[in-house]
């Protein structure tokens, strides 16, 4: 078993602690700028002419796949101070995500406090990181709670995403999506997770799904745009990488595996599959476009196995919350028990490290 090796670990933490503060300044400088042009400097994907051959020739090896994402967990850890310095890493791409039908304005104000503040003071002195900011990636909510959110998080950088488009099924008219992202973006939010309608992907429409996904972008204007393919409905792994290349194609900045609402959602094995399918993306255009995994992703270990997989396929650019974000909720509080393990030798029960 190979451990992923860095080098001393507050250096390691203070390099967190600054590229978040450098994200963090050109957020509250430049917040309009930010998002028209793309986070850590590189050019948001803009739409591309629609182009059938670059879907007729993807193929996916399913044995191959499974061979690769199975040997993940046995060929990759981290112990101890390297595992912390990963965990923390890991919440800064956390989108805090709260989608239940009995959400309440006060439960989303929670939510984002805890978003401010993820770890406890006294855990982040432990770790030497006191005096440093460590906060999550995003907040995500459904449209009614954006402005609530929005004010909730005034002048932290801390973006506001909204589940948009008839989430999580998607079936509602077109113009009803349409009227929903604008609605987000007018109330504040600056990501918008939007749902494409999956006949188009499981009957091969790939031009209904581009069109639809091009009118998403435009309809976010300078919001950055999530597109949740829900590969536990489209069926197979072809689909999952066809569908992500037409969503690219569109104009998507970041493409997202699931609802969490689907019997299954996020994967290492869909997961590889996407990540291919945005390095293929990138070798045509040179754009790189975002990854989300949701759904799921419950427990520390699992989100070190995605960081790996991402920092393996696409590289060290890929650990930062402008081009990875996992969505979940339950995650922080099993990453700030862990982290509390390791600074006292123990663990806590669960109801000590609350999420909101």
């Amino acid at each position: 078993m190979t451990q992923v090796r860095t080098h001393n670990f507050r250096d390691y933490l203070t390099e967190i602690a600054d590229n978040l503060t450098n994200l963090r300044m050109t957020t509250l400088v430049s917040l309009k700028s930010d998002y028209q042009e793309g986070k850590g400097g590189q050019a948001r994907n803009a739409p591309m002419p629609f182009d059938i051959g670059w879907i007729d020739d993807i193929r996916v090896n399913l044995s191959a796949v499974e061979r690769r994402t199975g040997s993940l967990p046995g060929r990759r850890t981290v112990k101890k101070d390297a595992q912390a310095a990963w965990l923390l890493k890991a919440i800064t791409c956390i989108d805090l995500t709260t989608l239940a039908g009995d959400d309440t304005e006060a439960r989303v104000r929670r939510l984002c406090a805890k978003a401010l503040r993820p770890v406890r003071e006294d855990i982040l002195v432990s770790l030497g990181m006191g005096d440093r900011t460590i906060q999550t990636g995003a907040i995500c909510v459904y449209h009614r709670y954006v402005a609530a959110a929005v004010d909730a998080l005034s002048g932290s950088g801390i973006p506001v995403a909204a589940v948009s488009t008839g989430f999580p099924a998607g079936l509602v008219p077109h113009d009803v999506k349409l009227r929903e992202i604008e609605a987000s973006v007018n109330d504040g939010a600056q990501e918008i997770d939007i749902v494409i309608t999956r006949e188009h992907v499981l009957t091969g429409n790939w031009k209904a799904l581009y069109d639809e996904m091009r009118d998403f972008r435009q309809a976010c204007g300078k919001a950055h745009v999530k597109a949740i393919l829900a590969t536990g409905d489209i069926k197979t792994l072809r689909n999952v990488a066809k569908a992500s290349m037409v969503c690219m194609m569109a104009g998507a900045d970041f493409i997202k595996t699931s609802t969490g609402k689907e019997t299954a959602n996020a994967t290492l094995p869909v997961s590889l599959t996407m990540l291919r399918m945005i390095r293929d993306y990138q070798d045509r255009t040179g754009i790189k476009v975002g990854f989300k995994p949701a759904g799921g992703i419950s427990a520390a270990k699992d989100v070190l196995n995605y960081q790996f997989l991402m920092k393996e396929e696409l590289g060290r650019d890929w650990l930062e919350p402008d081009l990875f974000r996992v969505g979940a909720s339950s995650l922080l509080a099993d990453i700030e028990r862990q982290l509390e393990h390791h600074v006292t030798g123990r663990y806590s029960a669960y109801n000590r490290h609350s999420v909101g």
